[in-house]
């Protein structure tokens, strides 16, 4: 028996077009979120009642999904503050100083070891890590301080924010919403990240350099100078100025045992096979007990105290992060698994599978979808989904719209998923959005306009790299 879409079907498309029409216009989606989950309530439930409380459950299930990645990167956040008030990232990062003797060796030097570390404490804690190490290094070197931006811009909220493997924050909302597992949308995502990550980084150290022989390179500088304006012009306001009470020798001590530590859990990932929740529960309970033994070492008497503190702080953060994201996630929960669990089976209509997989159904008997139609799409619902500078509020719609694609064709959800994953990430999560350039940009004192100027041409250029690889993967 054929399905019939029901009126709960085209509201929710509709409402789909209108988070989309207002991620286009750059305006906030919550609000319009957070209706639509009412007026798909009062449909579901019939009553006025239940569409209210539905509302709030739906938020409530949101929070749950998501309540791993938030508290994995609320950590992260408080371990990071914790090594650079103590100085163990400073100590940490030294030794790849030396290796950095020409512009070029300093692009490329920047960007892996940006990368590298961001996949484990993510691409904003990062860029402070290694910011006030590496970039006197690198000015001194010859590199441009929006050059070293673009370095850390690019390798970190691009390359190590797309693909997410470590802490596995965006392909766990991605998968969500796709109806994937978490491993499925991480594996089909690999080569696609590796295609962004070599077009992007590539054609942006070729521009600079070829502007730089023409004279057409512009600085971009603001303040007094780079590392200036993230901690207002004063030395000893920088988090790598503060000891906090630890010996050089403890200090190298810690900056090997860290390091040893997460890749032991790397490690420990590969042989037992560890992935998605299991994954992070090992990065975050290692991140958990390095926080709280280095805050006891560090602050000693105040430890205790102080310990609580950075948490905190971790979690000021994390819910500064994930907060426009909980909304707009739990309204695109409510067209997969999230709609039967709240307001029951009777919800939808016998023999549904979920609105999503439904349109997907009714699309692929419709019009003629094909790979590169699909392709496309994902690249452009992605890229609008960034535009509101998180990078993460919008990929659940990316993972929706890559399963209702992938329904119609009839396989390469995946692809797709993690295409609009990437798409969105590289646009919102912190290489074009202005607004989400201020980390790298801060650092090195550069302007963020500027930034996303010079990101601008290979990002896209990338992404239409990327499109035409992932129709080739379908």
């Amino acid at each position: 028996m054929e399905l019939t879409l029901t009126a709960i079907h085209w509201v929710y498309l509709l409402l789909i077009g209108i988070i989309v029409a207002f991620m286009a216009m750059r305006r906030d989606t919550t609000v319009v979120c957070v209706l639509g989950i009412g007026i798909i309530g009062l449909l579901a439930s019939g009553t006025l009642s239940g569409a209210v409380s539905g509302t709030f459950n739906s938020l409530i299930y949101a929070i749950k999904e998501l309540s791993g990645t938030i508290l994995i990167i609320s950590i992260i956040v408080a371990m990071s503050r914790l090594l650079m008030e103590t100085g163990v990232n400073e100590v940490m990062i030294r030794p790849f100083t030396g290796l950095i003797r020409s512009q070029g060796m300093a692009f490329w030097g920047i960007g892996l070891i940006m990368m590298v570390v961001s996949f484990f404490f993510w691409p904003s804690p990062a860029v402070a890590l290694i910011g006030a190490v590496l970039l006197p290094v690198a000015l001194r070197v010859g590199l441009p301080a929006l050059g070293a931006a673009m370095a850390m811009n690019l390798f970190g909220h691009g390359i190590a924010l797309s693909g997410d493997y470590i802490i596995q924050g965006a392909p766990k909302l991605t998968a969500d919403a796709a109806g994937l597992p978490v491993s499925q949308v991480m594996e089909a995502s690999v080569p696609l990240v590796i295609v962004m990550g070599v077009v992007t980084t590539l054609t942006a150290y070729w521009l600079m350099r070829r502007d730089q022989k023409s004279g057409a390179w512009r600085d971009g500088l603001v303040g007094s100078g780079p590392a200036d304006s993230i901690f207002g012009g004063d030395p000893h306001a920088r988090p790598s100025a503060q000891s906090a009470g630890l010996g050089i020798g403890i200090k190298r001590a810690l900056a090997v045992l860290i390091p040893l530590l997460f890749a032991a859990d790397v490690a420990v990932m590969f042989a037992l096979k560890l992935q998605g929740g299991d994954a992070t529960a090992l990065i975050g309970g290692t991140a958990a007990l390095i926080t709280v033994v280095l805050s006891m070492l560090a602050h000693r008497g105040a430890g205790l105290e102080k310990s609580t503190a950075y948490i905190v702080d971790g979690f000021l953060f994390g819910f500064k992060v994930f907060g426009p994201v909980i909304p707009i996630a739990a309204f695109f929960y409510l067209g997969d698994s999230a709609l039967p669990s709240l307001f029951g089976e009777a919800a939808l209509p016998v023999g549904s599978h979920g609105i999503v997989n439904d349109l997907g159904v009714a699309l692929a008997h419709a019009v003629p979808v094909n790979g590169t139609v699909a392709a496309v799409t994902l690249t452009a619902a992605g890229a609008i989904t960034g535009l509101d500078g998180s990078g993460f509020s919008g990929i659940s719609l990316a993972g929706s719209i890559a399963h209702l694609f992938g329904t119609a064709i009839g396989s390469g959800t995946d692809t797709l998923t993690a295409l609009g994953q990437i798409a969105a990430i590289w646009v919102g999560g912190g290489t074009l959005v202005p607004w989400a350039l201020i980390p790298a940009a801060a650092i090195c004192g550069v302007s963020p306009f500027e930034l996303a100027r010079r990101n601008l041409k290979p990002v896209l250029i990338g992404l239409a790299v990327t499109t035409v690889a992932a129709i080739f993967l379908l």
